[in-house]
């Protein structure tokens, strides 16, 4: 698919990395990973063809389609989102248009026996069979089901572009990548600004449907399930680990173990051979040697050691009030923004010392909510905060609130006190502002710099409700580390509202859950509510087993409860009953993959013979092929479907 050899790409006297060679293959699911600023984002942008390294080469196979998701892009807003993802589908309507014509010309002509007749008509018969081969029946029900997959809902289809917020907007762009079935899938942080739903549903298109992926992300669960390989960018170097992360970094760790090792070794040669020419420096009789030790230490190349992973630094919130037993108390809270109600009845009370989670898709009221308790918005209802609450408030905006005048060190040292101004320079690095980035001032940061010094400066205030509004949005994995164990230190209350299920997994206790304009509890952490909402949608979407037409033509109409079958009775028959269901799937699983199995090899044989230049006019073969293909495409579908369905099973 995508192949590199020597690549190295420099900005000043020191390369990102250099004679980086690795392969991309067919079904590759590859995560990028390294430190900030190791290059990550620059590889991408090299392998799509957007910037040149300055050596080495990337070639790509022949006809192979390369399609590159960047963090931040510009973004149309002239048209509706149905009509911004139909894009995707441009040659194919392209297409279209010209069957249609054809279709018209021949209506209109009667010269049925002439030869530009039937020039038309095998004109139109190419056509119509390509676009046909193309799966252009479908492309509809592909782009809403896609859409629908990342969270839009089918009234949102034909809203303009223009209505939704950025991150909206970059759904619609990966939709359309998507879309387009690429050989090679290039994704930069894809999961930013995407709630757990439509993260869930990605990682199963990208593992069932995507041809090769390479993607950069900070959600460890999502490159776990979605990744069967590795690149890490260190010391200027590619490594290629072809394993999953959580392999990956237990590999990565013995590595160092054996670099650090190495270098012990290395610098204890060289300590030798410096001392021996320092004792025999000015001896005449062991000048030979002296000049041999001298060439010796000339040619040691000084062994690297990987970047220390910092999440072993250790933060912890400074001590605070003791506040009430009950910092939030929500009753019959409702918020409505004209004729719209974002949330109404919610009733909610969060005690103290909990560590809760509000979850749900976007645009369902995670953040109005945050705003009605810090008192930023009017609500109906009544919402009590507790006795001695000091809130510490994290969200985007709060980085504006930033003084552009400082730098990014007198930022933190203005809020630090006792021991912690010793260890600015360790939290900062921690963060992501180690050497000279401490020294920038604030004025120059980008935004997802302001969030996460904004993020430090909370760290250090003493508050005992913490209420973040997502926190890990710019955070890399060893800065994720390091708050999510602030946190789980931390003796207050914290409301956390976040998509990174890695992050919140053994963090909170409780989740709030955000949807149709209800706020339900779930006792337990966010995996627990995750398998309880799976097999809430499973058992919605099953047929009911018990039908009105098997009950006993006795005199009653209803079962009394005494005639009914027993709780355990019931239980067993619902077993029973749902692995018959699994075994039915399981089946119809290994049909599916036989007969793909088969048609995938006629449909080779075909191409062969395609492309033979006397079988290019033979219209038997391109009809048997079009069908073929359409019918592989019908059952790819089948094969996802089922497939999702035994998934859902497991949970």
């Amino acid at each position: 698919m995508l192949s590199v050899e020597g690549l190295k790409i420099e900005f000043g006297a020191k390369p990102l990395f250099s004679d980086a060679t690795f392969v991309v293959n067919d079904h590759d699911r590859i995560a990028l990973v390294g430190k900030n600023g190791a290059g990550k984002s620059t590889m991408l942008k090299i392998l799509c063809g957007q910037q040149n390294p300055t050596a080495g080469t990337v070639s790509v196979a022949n006809g192979a389609e390369v399609a590159y998701l960047p963090q931040v892009m510009k973004i149309q807003d002239d048209t509706t989102v149905k009509e911004e993802a139909r894009k995707a589908f441009a040659g194919i309507i392209s297409l279209q248009e010209r069957v249609e014509r054809l279709q018209q010309q021949l209506a209109e002509r009667t010269d049925y026996e002439s030869e530009e007749y039937l020039e038309l008509v095998h004109r139109f018969s190419t056509e119509h069979d390509r676009y046909m081969m193309m799966g252009a029946d479908s492309y509809e029900a592909q782009i809403e089901r896609t859409l629908c997959g990342l969270g839009f809902s089918r009234e949102d289809l034909d809203r303009p572009t223009s209505e939704f917020s950025g991150g909206w907007r970059m759904r619609i762009e990966l939709a359309k990548l998507l879309l387009t079935r690429p050989d090679v899938l290039l994704l930069d942080e894809p999961t930013n600004h995407i709630d757990i739903d439509s993260i869930q549903w990605l990682e199963r298109f990208l593992a069932q449907s995507a041809k090769a992926v390479v993607l950069v992300s900070h959600d460890r669960a999502f490159i776990n399930n979605v990744c069967n390989r590795t690149l890490e960018i260190s010391c200027g170097k590619v490594i290629d680990y072809r394993v999953k992360y959580d392999e990956y970094v237990k590999l990565r760790e013995e590595r160092r173990e054996q670099q650090l090792r190495a270098y012990e070794n290395q610098q204890k040669e060289i300590a030798d051979i410096k001392d021996f020419i320092e004792r025999f420096r000015y001896k005449p009789t062991k000048a030979v040697q002296v000049q041999s030790r001298i060439k010796q230490l000339e040619k040691i190349v000084p062994i690297e050691i990987d970047e220390v992973d910092r999440s072993s630094l250790h933060l912890k919130f400074p001590p605070c009030l003791r506040s009430g037993d009950y910092p939030v108390i929500c009753e019959d809270v409702r918020k409505d923004y004209g004729s719209h109600t974002v949330f109404s009845e919610v009733n909610l009370t969060i005690k103290r010392g909990e560590k809760v989670a509000f979850v749900g898709r976007n645009g369902e009221g995670k953040s109005t909510l945050v705003k009605c308790i810090m008192g930023e918005i009017p609500f109906d209802g009544r919402l009590q905060i507790g006795h001695n609450i000091q809130i510490g408030y994290f969200a985007q905006n709060q980085a504006q609130l930033l003084d552009d005048s400082l730098t990014v060190y007198e930022t933190i040292d203005r809020v630090a006190t006792g021991d912690v101004r010793l260890r600015i320079n360790d939290i900062l690095g921690a963060f992501m502002f180690g050497g000279e980035a401490s020294e920038k001032r604030v004025k120059v940061l980008s935004g997802g710099e302001r969030s996460r010094l904004a993020m430090i400066r909370l760290l250090l205030q003493p508050v005992n409700l913490l209420i973040l509004d997502e926190p890990t949005n710019h955070l890399d994995m060893p800065s994720k580390d390091v708050l999510k164990e602030a946190i789980n230190a931390f003796d207050g209350t914290a409301i956390i509202v976040s998509h990174d299920r890695e992050f919140l997994d053994g963090l909170v206790s409780k989740v709030y859950e955000f949807g149709k304009g209800r706020v339900r509890e779930h006792l337990g952490g966010i995996y627990d509510y995750l398998r309880q909402a799976q097999a809430e949608a499973e058992e919605a979407q099953a047929p009911l087993t018990a039908s009105p037409t098997a009950a006993p033509k006795t005199g009653a109409s209803q079962l009394t409860p005494d005639s009914g079958p027993s709780a355990a009775q019931l239980s067993y028959q619902e077993r029973k009953e749902q692995q018959k269901k699994r075994n039915r799937i399981e089946k119809a699983i290994k049909d599916c993959e036989a007969s793909i199995a088969r048609m995938e090899a006629r449909v080779a044989e075909l191409d062969q013979l395609l492309s033979l230049a006397e079988n290019a006019s033979d219209m038997e073969l391109v009809h048997e092929y079009t069908t073929i293909q359409q019918q592989l495409n019908d059952e790819m579908d089948k094969w996802t479907q089922l497939s999702e369905q035994l998934e859902q099973m497991a949970f």
